[in-house]
């Protein structure tokens, strides 16, 4: 399930969310230049259903988890200490003071009551709540202690959040490396027991309902009581008692002061202890319990979590880091179905949680709207909602149908490149790394668009102002012919030597009229991608050649390794041939992909084929002046040179 939206999540009306988060001189967040421009700080605009932030390690994503986390506090029993650690090292040095503010939108009347004196009313008679939290290094008191304050207002000046207050803003964090398991085991203060002690009807379990006559209980306590009656009962532990008493502590008495013992359940019998001795565990399918896998105990962990975020009365916030840890991909859609599903909240509004989550998973960043998604790249956050990027309405439609989970490793790159087909693909890499560049060394995503929608994609990357620093080569075919392109090989592309060199020149242009910010258009210098890499130089030729004609010989049968070698040993000769014949390159790239243009089903692969000269480029073979010029040049815009 993938639930559709069009930037604004509708129906939530009356339920306060955290719609925007600033930080300035926090970890890789910088300061701020001036009120219109908002520097390196973090200034992070947020919606209420879901907000999905996306990026590679060490980009500045858990830096805003937990700015969260320092400005509300988590429902978990935690504590998160503020070093030195956390304050912003600039040009200048490192900074004295950080600060972090959150602003709730939307609040309902009730929750007005709630923070009525802490509220903020600008001149248009909006109400919003603002919480900002300050930390100031104090270096003349080692070791490096620090002041914290947090108070209210736009400016953090007013009234300072006190402890019933401070107890609705509360947000759940699940943390990455959580440990599900041990979460949800029995011990005092376990995070199970402060789960249960939320849910909305277990606070008529702390009465003590045991009667003794009867031999009856209900409640927890009660129960916890009856047990306790019936251990003291027991004979064996009778007998051990009295013998404790009467064989050894009898004799420590001095005058009158008689000492005695008595055995009963560990701890007092309130409805804390009693919780604190429950544990959460996977029913065995088994009648013998046995330990089940981290994946699915952390699934239990999160469901358990979601009990007790669901039953909060203000501003439910869940914020979770890499909920697809331990997950094998399935089971992550289940759980953003999930997560989706509750911050949908159906009918029931007062169910609705806003969640806010970072991930690795091309899974999870597929399986919701882009207009969700913030891109965090080098301590800046890009937000990806209409009017924030070039992207047209009809753009997010089409993404959200055809951005998988293979396309949406764009989102995790440095450099992507997009391209038209399963050829360049497979093909582009190993040429690249050939001519001495490598896709993976530089981050470099390659992502297969198909024919159709390939600046769909590039706008996501294209914005005003502010610029993701991520470089995207869109590299495709020039869609005319070539000179002497034989007539059986035309179909219906014109041909150069219909055109003047201006129309030409003009065709050429209007294939990159996209191009703006990071996004660059690499167009084929003469026909398509077989056809230049054959064309370019004659290694390139004859790597071309023997990849064509073993995937000429794989329509039938896929040869067995001695005749893949002859059939290849045999094309390389036909390309020694013809430069003896004083064949240019370009006829000899004519025939090398004439088997590429017969008619479907008498035609050889182009992925095959790319899949063959991929696996006969070996690393560092060729320069990168023996690639087609357009090939060079986008290698170089996604690598930064050779």
């Amino acid at each position: 399930m993938r639930l559709r939206s069009t930037g604004r999540w509708h129906g939530r009306g009356g339920l306060m969310y955290l719609a925007k988060l600033t930080a300035e001189n926090f970890r890789v967040f910088g300061a701020r230049r001036s009120v219109e421009d908002s520097g390196s700080s973090l200034s992070l605009e947020l919606q209420p259903g879901v907000s999905v932030l996306l990026g590679e390690n060490d980009a500045g994503k858990t830096a805003v988890i937990d700015a969260i986390r320092l400005c509300l506090l988590t429902t978990a029993v935690d504590y998160y200490r503020v070093t030195k650690d956390d304050f912003h090292i600039g040009p200048e040095g490192r900074a004295d003071t950080f600060t972090i503010s959150c602003c709730f939108k939307d609040l309902s009347t009730e929750e007005q009551s709630i923070f009525l004196e802490l509220l903020t009313t600008d001149q248009n008679g909006t109400t919003s709540l603002h919480i900002s939290f300050k930390a100031q290094l104090m270096e003349s008191l080692p070791p490096h202690r620090v002041s914290i304050t947090t108070r209210t207002g736009l400016d953090g000046d007013g009234p300072a959040v006190d402890g019933a207050a401070r107890e609705h803003l509360k947000a759940t964090y699940l943390r990455p490396l959580r440990d599900a398991e041990g979460e949800l085991k029995a011990g005092r203060g376990s995070r199970l027991s402060q789960i249960l002690a939320g849910y909305p009807t277990m606070k008529d379990e702390g009465a003590d309902d045991f009667d003794a006559g009867s031999d009856t209980a209900k409640t927890l306590v009660g129960i916890l009581r009856r047990a306790e009656h019936h251990i003291r009962s027991n004979i064996t532990v009778t007998a051990a008692l009295d013998d404790i008493n009467s064989g050894y502590l009898q004799k420590f008495s001095i005058g009158t002061d008689q000492l005695r013992g008595e055995i009963g359940v560990a701890g007092d019998a309130t409805l804390s202890r009693a919780l604190e001795r429950l544990e959460l565990r996977l029913a065995a399918d088994a009648p013998e319990w046995t330990r089940r896998g981290l994946g699915y105990n952390n699934a239990l962990f999160m469901a358990a979590e979601l009990l007790l975020l669901g039953n909060s009365d203000v501003a439910p916030l869940l914020l979770i880091e890499e909920p697809e840890a331990h997950l094998h991909p399935q089971l992550q859609t289940r759980v953003m179905d999930l997560l989706l599903g509750r911050a949908a909240g159906g009918e029931d509004a007062a169910g609705r949680v806003q969640v806010i989550l970072t991930t690795h998973s091309p899974h999870l960043a597929s399986a919701v709207p882009v207009e969700w998604i913030t891109l965090v790249a080098g301590g800046r956050t890009y937000g990806l909602a209409p009017g924030a990027t070039r992207l047209e309405p009809s753009d997010y439609a089409f993404l959200f149908k055809f951005l998988d989970a293979t396309k949406a490793n764009l989102f995790f790159a440095r450099a992507v490149a997009l391209v038209e087909g399963d050829a360049e693909a497979l093909l582009l890499p190993a040429l690249a790394e050939a001519a001495g560049w490598s896709f993976s060394e530089n981050g470099v995503s390659i992502v297969n668009v198909g024919h159709t929608g390939l600046f769909r994609y590039s706008r996501i990357f294209q914005r005003e102002g502010d610029q993701i620093p991520v470089s995207v080569a869109c590299i495709r075919d020039r869609d005319l012919l070539p000179p002497a392109t034989p007539a059986d090989m035309r179909g219906q592309l014109p041909c150069v030597t219909d055109m003047t060199p201006e129309q030409v020149e003009q065709h050429v242009a209007g294939l990159k009229d996209e191009d703006a910010g990071p996004v660059k258009t690499f167009v084929s210098d003469h026909w398509t991608l077989e056809y230049d890499v054959a064309a370019a130089s004659w290694p390139l030729t004859t790597i071309m050649h023997q990849a064509v004609r073993s995937a000429w010989a794989s329509t039938k049968k896929w040869p067995s390794g001695t005749e893949l070698a002859d059939i290849q040993a045999r094309a390389a000769e036909e390309v020694q041939a013809w430069q003896r014949e004083g064949m240019s390159p370009s006829e000899a790239a004519m025939r090398v992909y004439q088997p590429l243009r017969r008619k479907p089903g008498k035609q050889a692969s182009k992925a095959v084929t790319a899949q063959y000269a991929a696996q006969l480029l070996q690393p560092g073979s060729i320069g990168p002046d023996k690639l087609p010029t357009y090939l060079r040049e986008a290698f170089s815009h996604l690598c930064g040179g050779a």
